[in-house]
């Protein structure tokens, strides 16, 4: 039995608004015994405080291990591959959570990175900061890349466009970690001791979640209740496994 992979904002929820379809489908999952995961690019919350909102959107039967975040991934990414472990952040208590876990100084003192995560209150004065430190010799770490967010009535800017700003005034260059990086799905396998052949990966972005699966042979279910449409498919060049309109439609047919 393979273990389906949630995306978490537009897959499973609209902001603070439940997808009903996600629920019933997740319900199914959880009476039946089919094992899941949420694997999300979004670095703002804790596990516990993405636990904690699944309840408050309406959610049941959800534990904070069930969740991977690219704030861990980076963390851990930055870890593995590069020496330093002082760390100046602009982000929420994810991202300050997965620093401490994974032996990082969070300091203002000579910094050796830069971790940029979504900050939705961020100031000018805070980016204007941390661009100091990233001119001084800091590495630029950015969490994820997604170009805008899915929200109950529309859209809004994504950590990516944050990025890309960063990027710009410094001539740095992010690694790419994330969604749809293979950084981020082998971190994630490594954590869930799974294989590739062993999930699904489920979502409603083409260019992060579906591309994920695509470009490294892992099966995906595309649901169109987020930011991509069926129509977007051929655009954008990433085929996906499976189409859905809503994750009603995995149901067993009476």
């Amino acid at each position: 039995m393979k273990t389906y992979c949630f995306d978490l904002d537009g897959t499973m929820y609209r902001g603070n608004l439940i997808i009903e379809s996600a629920k019933t489908f997740l319900d199914h999952c959880i009476q039946n015994g089919i094992p899941f995961i949420f694997l999300t690019n979004n670095a703002m919350r804790t596990r516990d405080e993405n636990r904690i909102h699944m309840e408050n959107v309406g959610y049941q039967n959800i534990s904070a291990d069930m969740f991977y975040n690219s704030a861990m991934a980076s963390c851990e990414y930055v870890k593995k591959n590069f020496e330093g472990r002082k760390a100046y952040f602009i982000g929420q208590s994810g991202l300050e959570e997965a620093l401490l876990e994974n032996g990082f100084e969070i300091t203002e003192k000579n910094p050796d990175y830069v971790f940029i995560g979504l900050d939705k209150n961020a100031s000018y004065a805070s980016y204007s900061k941390a661009l100091s430190f990233l001119l001084e010799g800091a590495k630029l770490i950015g969490t994820n890349k997604d170009r805008i967010l899915a929200k109950p009535e529309g859209f809004e800017i994504g950590n990516g466009a944050i990025i890309a700003m960063f990027e710009y005034a410094t001539g740095q260059i992010s690694p790419d970690i994330a969604k749809p990086s293979k950084q981020i799905l082998e971190l994630c396998l490594a954590h869930f001791n799974l294989t590739k052949e062993d999930i699904i990966l489920v979502g409603d972005n083409l260019e992060t979640d579906i591309r994920l699966g695509y470009e490294n042979g892992v099966e995906t279910i595309f649901v169109q209740t987020g930011i991509h449409k069926k129509e977007d498919i051929e655009k954008i060049g990433v085929f996906p496994t499976h189409i859905v309109d809503t994750l009603e439609d995995l149901l067993p047919k009476k």
